[in-house]
Protein backbone atom coordinates (compact mmCIF):
# COMPACT_ATOMS: atom_id res chain seq x y z
CA UNK A 1 0.00 0.00 0.00
CA UNK A 2 2.94 2.31 0.83
CA UNK A 3 4.24 1.38 -2.07
CA UNK A 4 1.61 2.09 -4.56
CA UNK A 5 1.58 5.49 -2.48
CA UNK A 6 4.60 6.38 -3.28
CA UNK A 7 4.91 5.35 -6.67
CA UNK A 8 1.69 7.50 -7.32
CA UNK A 9 3.27 10.81 -5.79
CA UNK A 10 6.33 10.12 -7.72
CA UNK A 11 4.10 10.16 -11.07
CA UNK A 12 2.81 13.00 -10.05
CA UNK A 13 5.57 15.05 -8.82
CA UNK A 14 7.02 13.96 -12.32
CA UNK A 15 3.76 15.50 -14.52
CA UNK A 16 4.42 18.47 -12.92
CA UNK A 17 8.20 18.83 -13.57
CA UNK A 18 7.17 18.53 -16.77
CA UNK A 19 4.68 20.72 -17.38
CA UNK A 20 6.81 23.66 -15.56
CA UNK A 21 10.48 22.40 -17.66
CA UNK A 22 9.13 24.98 -20.81
CA UNK A 23 8.32 27.77 -18.34
CA UNK A 24 11.44 27.60 -16.73
CA UNK A 25 13.62 27.90 -19.52
CA UNK A 26 11.92 30.92 -21.01
CA UNK A 27 9.41 28.77 -23.22
CA UNK A 28 6.07 29.22 -23.81
CA UNK A 29 3.65 25.97 -23.19
CA UNK A 30 2.03 26.96 -26.54
CA UNK A 31 4.04 24.81 -29.57
CA UNK A 32 6.13 26.84 -32.34
CA UNK A 33 5.83 25.96 -35.55
CA UNK A 34 9.09 25.71 -36.50
CA UNK A 35 9.38 23.07 -33.70
CA UNK A 36 9.12 19.73 -34.42
CA UNK A 37 6.12 17.14 -33.52
CA UNK A 38 8.25 15.81 -30.63
CA UNK A 39 8.62 18.79 -28.48
CA UNK A 40 9.80 16.65 -25.73
CA UNK A 41 12.63 15.54 -27.90
CA UNK A 42 13.32 19.07 -29.11
CA UNK A 43 13.79 20.19 -25.03
CA UNK A 44 16.22 17.17 -24.12
CA UNK A 45 18.42 18.61 -27.26
CA UNK A 46 18.14 21.94 -26.46
CA UNK A 47 18.69 21.52 -22.79
CA UNK A 48 22.36 19.44 -23.62
CA UNK A 49 23.47 21.89 -25.64
CA UNK A 50 23.90 24.29 -23.29
CA UNK A 51 26.57 24.85 -21.24
CA UNK A 52 26.38 23.75 -17.23
CA UNK A 53 27.19 28.08 -16.19
CA UNK A 54 24.07 28.95 -19.05
CA UNK A 55 22.01 26.81 -17.13
CA UNK A 56 22.93 27.86 -13.65
CA UNK A 57 22.32 31.34 -14.85
CA UNK A 58 25.48 32.87 -15.50
CA UNK A 59 26.60 33.27 -18.84
CA UNK A 60 29.88 31.44 -19.96
CA UNK A 61 32.85 33.37 -20.19
CA UNK A 62 33.43 33.06 -23.96
CA UNK A 63 29.80 33.46 -24.95
CA UNK A 64 28.61 36.94 -24.95
CA UNK A 65 24.96 37.74 -23.66
CA UNK A 66 22.77 38.11 -26.70
CA UNK A 67 19.48 40.13 -26.10
CA UNK A 68 16.53 38.29 -27.19
CA UNK A 69 14.01 39.32 -30.31
CA UNK A 70 11.05 41.31 -28.87
CA UNK A 71 8.02 38.85 -28.21
CA UNK A 72 5.34 40.03 -31.36
CA UNK A 73 3.01 42.84 -30.49
CA UNK A 74 5.05 44.15 -27.49
CA UNK A 75 6.83 47.18 -27.44
CA UNK A 76 11.18 46.91 -26.17
CA UNK A 77 10.51 48.39 -22.56
CA UNK A 78 14.39 49.44 -23.10
CA UNK A 79 13.66 51.49 -26.33
CA UNK A 80 13.55 55.11 -25.68
CA UNK A 81 10.45 56.42 -26.09
CA UNK A 82 11.58 59.98 -28.05
CA UNK A 83 13.30 59.08 -31.15
CA UNK A 84 17.00 60.28 -30.39
CA UNK A 85 17.40 60.83 -34.36
CA UNK A 86 17.57 64.29 -35.64
CA UNK A 87 15.77 64.71 -39.09
CA UNK A 88 18.66 65.90 -41.49
CA UNK A 89 16.11 66.68 -44.08
CA UNK A 90 16.84 65.66 -47.69
CA UNK A 91 20.11 63.59 -48.59
CA UNK A 92 22.95 65.07 -49.86
CA UNK A 93 24.89 64.61 -52.85
CA UNK A 94 28.41 63.09 -52.51
CA UNK A 95 31.80 64.83 -52.13
CA UNK A 96 31.88 68.40 -52.71
CA UNK A 97 28.61 69.10 -53.93
CA UNK A 98 27.10 68.17 -50.47
CA UNK A 99 29.27 70.69 -48.53
CA UNK A 100 27.36 72.81 -46.56
CA UNK A 101 28.73 76.23 -46.06
CA UNK A 102 27.53 76.84 -42.52
CA UNK A 103 28.68 73.41 -41.35
CA UNK A 104 32.57 73.43 -43.50
CA UNK A 105 35.33 74.04 -41.27
CA UNK A 106 38.34 75.84 -43.02
CA UNK A 107 41.22 74.02 -42.04
CA UNK A 108 44.05 75.99 -44.37
CA UNK A 109 44.60 77.59 -47.59
CA UNK A 110 47.42 76.51 -50.31
CA UNK A 111 48.98 78.46 -52.97
CA UNK A 112 49.20 76.12 -56.29
CA UNK A 113 50.77 76.69 -59.28
CA UNK A 114 47.06 76.43 -60.83
CA UNK A 115 45.45 78.81 -58.27
CA UNK A 116 44.82 78.63 -54.86
CA UNK A 117 43.55 75.67 -52.86
CA UNK A 118 41.34 75.46 -49.65
CA UNK A 119 41.17 72.42 -47.19
CA UNK A 120 38.01 72.18 -45.61
CA UNK A 121 36.58 69.85 -43.52
CA UNK A 122 32.71 68.74 -42.85
CA UNK A 123 30.99 68.01 -39.87
CA UNK A 124 31.78 64.29 -40.18
CA UNK A 125 35.66 64.94 -40.35
CA UNK A 126 36.12 64.30 -44.36
CA UNK A 127 38.59 66.93 -45.81
CA UNK A 128 38.05 68.38 -48.87
CA UNK A 129 40.16 70.57 -51.40
CA UNK A 130 38.25 73.59 -52.78
CA UNK A 131 39.23 76.08 -55.57
CA UNK A 132 37.69 79.16 -56.44
CA UNK A 133 34.49 78.55 -58.52
CA UNK A 134 33.72 75.27 -57.21
CA UNK A 135 30.15 74.67 -56.61
CA UNK A 136 28.91 73.67 -53.00
CA UNK A 137 25.38 72.94 -51.82
CA UNK A 138 24.26 75.77 -50.98
CA UNK A 139 26.60 78.34 -52.78
CA UNK A 140 29.48 78.71 -54.61
CA UNK A 141 33.41 79.46 -53.51
CA UNK A 142 34.13 83.19 -54.68
CA UNK A 143 37.34 83.81 -53.47
CA UNK A 144 40.51 82.11 -51.28
CA UNK A 145 42.83 84.07 -49.22
CA UNK A 146 45.79 83.38 -47.31
CA UNK A 147 43.79 83.53 -44.27
CA UNK A 148 40.41 81.97 -45.30
CA UNK A 149 37.36 81.56 -47.44
CA UNK A 150 34.80 83.64 -49.45
CA UNK A 151 31.86 81.87 -49.96
CA UNK A 152 28.48 82.99 -52.01
CA UNK A 153 25.92 81.64 -49.92
CA UNK A 154 22.26 81.10 -52.29
CA UNK A 155 19.40 80.94 -49.42
CA UNK A 156 16.03 81.80 -49.32
CA UNK A 157 13.80 84.17 -46.86
CA UNK A 158 11.17 83.62 -44.68
CA UNK A 159 8.71 84.67 -48.14
CA UNK A 160 11.13 82.15 -50.19
CA UNK A 161 12.72 84.90 -52.17
CA UNK A 162 16.19 84.06 -53.27
CA UNK A 163 19.18 85.56 -50.85
CA UNK A 164 22.79 85.97 -51.94
CA UNK A 165 25.15 86.59 -48.87
CA UNK A 166 28.90 86.07 -48.64
CA UNK A 167 30.39 84.24 -45.76
CA UNK A 168 33.77 84.55 -45.04
CA UNK A 169 35.60 81.82 -42.64
CA UNK A 170 38.61 82.31 -41.66
CA UNK A 171 41.72 79.59 -41.04
CA UNK A 172 42.21 81.32 -37.37
CA UNK A 173 38.94 83.21 -36.48
CA UNK A 174 39.19 86.26 -33.85
CA UNK A 175 37.24 86.44 -30.91
CA UNK A 176 33.60 86.79 -32.11
CA UNK A 177 33.57 85.21 -34.90
CA UNK A 178 31.77 81.58 -35.86
CA UNK A 179 34.17 79.17 -37.49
Amino acid sequence: MTQAKTTANLIAVLAMSFCLLPAAWGQTSKPNPEQSAAPAQKTKTAHKRKPAAAQAGNPAPSQAVKPEAPVAGKRDPFAPLVNQNKPSGPPLPPGKAGLVIATVRVDGTVKAATGMLAVVTNPDQRTYFLREGDRLYDGDVEKIGLDGVTFKENSKDAFGKPVERLVTKRIYPSAGEQQ
